[in-house]
């Protein structure tokens, strides 16, 4: 039993190694850069892939760096076709809130998504032929999402645009307000039912602008070709300009995040623990198990999808298992409330919990599809680990490297010494026998089971059978010297 409380200690501590390398992760940064001259300092970083949880990491470090620089602008070079909502409303809540103006460069595209962060931004600027709009949401195949999410949108956008304010008109006698973004344009990117008759008299349409456009309508400060020219535009092309540069963490991060590289990880978790089952102890396959496990949770826990009870769910689950492994015969509760908790752990840990907080419906869908992933993964990787298993014996060039030698007992190989010859044979007891102890028999030490009670030391004693490659012995009268 002590072996197997130590073998539990070995998993548990596994466990916390990860657990404290993954969460000193979340705490590693990019080394501080001197700050900005006063007034004469520009940070530039790209949106130039799908929005999703890399570029919100990306937006929240290169705002954060930016505010700790004293930098007097920000700008986003910015070319996407979209991605998910919930990443992108994290994107253009940090740039509303951002203490730095943030003006973005829309080098061809902002689409969806893209859009909804560009009007956040408090100016935009546009290359020729560029595009801004078509902020429908949709599911992967490309079909619009129910009305219920269209709303939410909307909302989005029409706040998004408020959120700049108005601009205050004196004409004569009269004073006049008017919203620095129409709020109707920014819904009439979602909604194909409003109609922008400045832009397009149709209500079948939905609204996407081009560069004259969008100027004409004040959803666009200017034409642009490069950066450069929107510093000079704002009297900065003397400033400094310093560009956000992904770290090596972070490229670890945006490698390890591709959703192929986590079915993977799940084979390697599942296959790591199939294999421990079939071998005796902790030893590599365990390793790799938990190694996968780390690199998996790490950058779902590092980009903010991934909680602490959800990792907490995956550890509790591998401590079942072990402790179903190392310490309780067969497979029971233990080993199936184990797996349980590891698919739960494994799945929730790729839903954002924004989008349960929103959305019950949709959240549910997201976490469907995410332990249907676990599952088709997990059950491939039970079907390799089988078949890896028989190749690896039957594989002329690995079994030089494994034991494939058969001990059998005809040749005279066997796991004990046979001594029935002894039973009927007396001798004495040498040790105290509670119930196991050592007994002397023609001068040679056995070891042997007291059938009944305790046999005191110096004891004559009788063999009277041999089971399992055990002596069993009866105290019987007199002593031997």
């Amino acid at each position: 039993m002590t072996c197997v409380f130590l073998r539990l200690k070995k998993v548990l501590f596994l466990c916390l190694f990860g657990c404290l390398a993954l969460f000193s992760l979340n705490d590693l940064q990019a080394a501080d850069e001197p700050a900005f001259a006063e007034g004469r300092g520009v940070y530039v970083f790209d949106i130039m892939d799908e929005i999703g949880p890399a570029m919100w990491r990306t937006t929240m470090q290169s705002i954060d760096r930016a505010v700790q620089m004293k930098a007097t602008l920000i700008i986003i070079h910015m070319n996407t076709y979209g991605g998910l909502v919930d990443a992108a409303d994290s994107i253009r809540t940090k740039i509303l809130n951002c203490p730095i103006p943030v003006y973005v460069f829309v080098d061809n595209n902002a689409i969806s998504a893209g859009a909804l962060i560009a009007v956040a931004c408090d100016k935009i600027y546009m290359r020729e032929g560029a595009s801004i709009g078509a902020a429908t949401v949709v599911n992967q195949t490309g079909e619009a999402m129910p009305d219920k999410y269209q709303s939410f949108m909307r909302s989005m956008m029409r706040a998004t645009a408020m959120a700049h304010g108005k601009d205050t008109i004196i004409s004569g006698k009269d004073t006049i307000y008017r919203w620095r973004r129409d709020p109707n344009i920014a819904q009439a990117m979602v909604d194909p039912a409003i109609v922008v008759k400045e832009l397009v008299d149709d209500s079948t349409k939905l609204l996407t602008m081009t560069v004259e456009e969008a100027i004409s309508v004040r959803y666009c400060e200017g034409k642009a070709a490069s950066i450069e020219d929107i510093l000079a535009a704002n009297n900065l092309s003397d400033a400094t300009v310093t560009r956000h540069v992904l770290t090596p963490l972070e490229k670890v991060i945006h490698f390890l995040i591709n959703p192929y590289l986590h079915s993977l990880l799940i084979m390697l978790i599942i296959g790591g623990i199939y294999f421990e089952f079939q071998t005796p102890g902790i030893g590599f396959p365990l390793a790799v198990s938990v190694i996968a496990a780390l690199l998996y949770f790490a950058p779902l826990f590092l980009e903010g999808i991934a909680n602490h009870w959800e990792l907490a769910l995956f550890i509790v689950g591998l401590l079942l298992i072990g402790l179903e492994i190392f310490a309780l015969p067969g497979f029971g509760v233990a080993g199936v409330s184990g797996i349980i908790l590891m698919v739960l752990g494994i799945s929730l840990a790729m839903v954002d919990n924004i989008v349960f907080e929103w959305d019950w419906v949709y959240g549910l869908a997201a976490l469907f599809k995410s332990v249907c992933l676990v599952v088709v993964s997990a059950a491939a990787a039970l079907g390799l680990s089988i078949w890896a298993g028989r190749y690896f014996f039957e594989n002329t060039a690995l079994s030089r490297v494994m034991l494939q030698a058969v001990q059998k007992s005809s040749e005279g190989y066997v796991s004990f010494d046979d001594w029935t010859y002894l039973v009927g044979v007396t001798g004495i007891a040498r040790s105290v026998l509670r119930p196991a102890g050592k007994v002397e028999i023609d001068g040679k030490l056995f070891d042997a089971v007291s059938e009944i009670g305790f046999i005191n030391a110096g004891d004559a004693v009788k063999i009277i059978r041999f089971e399992t490659g055990q002596l069993y012995v009866v105290r019987i009268n007199g002593k031997k010297g």
